[in-house]
């Protein structure tokens, strides 16, 4: 702990924008941390896929009754069991899109598992309410400053103080998951993070800086920290990636995201949690018959990153980061089970959750299945939800992240019942609110040091 009550995590998210003023610096678009805290901790990757992605044109029933109300329902839409565009058989009752062929192989290999009719149990078809809801943790409410990935990341108990910046956003903007964190930092490429302008103009900045935090005062250290950093993501050259292992990521932002998270794992600089956006799924016209067209395309993508992300992460230099990733796919709400005039789906309710990593129990389909019988579906229109998705990720926070603190995570959430999607202990779940660790205020006039370098905007 600083001085003047000031965590060195806190001042250097802080510092990192001072320093940016300084020297025209990227420094607020990445996070970094402490090499000594690595490689042995758990990393979380949250993929949104805004617009309310079409759980039953992702996983669909491919036998049973289900079926026949199945194909009655989407006699445009229904995946094929049979031919070329043939789902792939899960279970015997439910089939992936044949356009997540990069998704079947994790399923397979036992990285990979699928969470059927799981969602927010709130009643809304509001993209914006659904999407709050989910992201601030307290379904039904908005009144929360904080998200549920900021309250978890000042509950857990078990991150080194050295991290500066142990979330990052991929997306270009901070997600509401992560609202009110000072530790969350937006970033589009690691190569972002660097000193601008001609090597040798900014080896002068960094004299200049260094010479500036050059004392041993708690705000000299972190300074001197914080620059430290900046030299090794830059002497890591990431403009420079290649993936490893012959993965192919899209050719997408999606794409982009996706390897620069793999950058920033095997760059062993500390982050904990990551967050990317895909959007594209309000797919309220022409969603593709019969397994093709838009969604197919969607689906391609989405599934040959995850694939992509797992295989560039398992071996790199000997090491296998994958055992350290647990990837979690979620969006706002499902579609309506019956296609509209317009060859598509409006908004629904239950959904599918997809969970990918190197400790997944894999190679299955939890949850159950609540059917589709007219008098089974929510509101006789959608997919019943039978598996709420904070169950899902508070397996996840405890088995994987070590944070039993479900209580101030999710205000309200009780009966942890983990249906054993990921490896790991369990811990005994603190359902009354803890108090979290205070996110410190830099105060304004020790951040206000400038240095004036030719060519530097003041």
């Amino acid at each position: 702990m600083a001085s003047n009550g000031y965590t060195r995590r806190g001042f250097l998210v802080g510092c990192s924008a001072a320093i940016a003023g300084m020297a025209g610096a990227k420094l607020t678009h990445v996070a970094f941390g402490s090499p000594e805290a690595e490689p042995n901790q758990e990393v979380l990757v949250v993929i949104f896929l805004r617009g309310g992605m079409d759980g039953l044109s992702l996983v669909a029933p491919i036998a049973g009754d289900d079926r026949g109300y199945y194909e009655a329902a989407r006699e445009r839409l229904a995946l094929p069991t049979t031919g070329d565009n043939k789902a792939f058989d899960l279970n015997g009752l439910l089939g992936l899109h044949v356009a997540a062929a990069p998704f079947h192989e994790l399923y397979q290999a036992g990285k990979a598992a699928v969470v059927h009719a799981a969602g927010l149990t709130s009643d809304t078809r509001s993209h914006f309410d659904a999407m709050q809801y989910i992201e601030l943790g307290t379904p039904g409410s908005k009144s929360d400053s904080t998200g549920w990935l900021t309250r978890h990341l000042s509950t857990a108990g078990n991150l080194p103080p050295q991290i500066i910046a142990p979330a990052v956003s991929t997306s270009g903007s901070t997600p509401t998951s992560l609202a009110g964190s000072r530790e969350a930092i937006a970033m589009s490429r690691p190569q972002d993070f660097n000193f601008n302008g001609h090597w040798n103009y900014r080896n002068w900045q960094r004299m200049a800086l260094r010479n500036m935090y050059n004392g041993s005062t708690w705000l000299h250290s972190a300074g001197t920290q914080t620059l430290d950093a900046i030299d090794v993501i830059e002497y890591a050259d990431p403009s420079n990636y290649s993936a490893e292992n012959g993965a192919v990521y899209p050719n997408n932002s999606f794409g982009t995201s996706l390897q620069s998270v793999a950058q920033m794992v095997k760059l062993q600089l500390g982050m904990r949690i990551a967050t990317i956006d895909l959007g594209g799924w309000d797919t309220h016209e022409y969603q593709g018959d019969g397994g093709t067209g838009y969604f197919a395309t969607q689906i391609t993508s989405l599934t040959q990153g995850l694939n992509a992300l797992m295989t560039d992460l398992s071996n790199s230099a000997g090491t296998d980061h994958s055992q350290r990733l647990t990837v979690v796919v979620m969006s706002e709400f499902g579609r309506s089970f019956k296609e509209n005039a317009s060859r598509g789906t409006d908004h629904g309710h239950g959904n599918v959750m997809l969970v990918v990593g190197g400790n997944v129990n894999g190679g299955q389909v939890y949850g159950q299945w609540p059917g589709l019988a007219t008098e089974q579906l929510y509101d006789r229109r959608d997919l019943a939800i039978t598996t709420d998705y904070r169950r899902v990720l508070s397996e996840i926070l405890i088995r994987k992240l070590g944070n039993p603190n479900l209580g101030t995570i999710f205000p309200g959430y009780t009966g942890y019942d983990p249906l054993g999607i990921v490896q790991g202990s369990d811990l005994t779940p603190v359902y009354s609110p803890v108090t979290p660790t205070p996110t410190p205020t830099v105060v304004g006039s020790e951040l206000n040091h400038r240095v004036y370098l030719p060519g530097v905007q003041r």
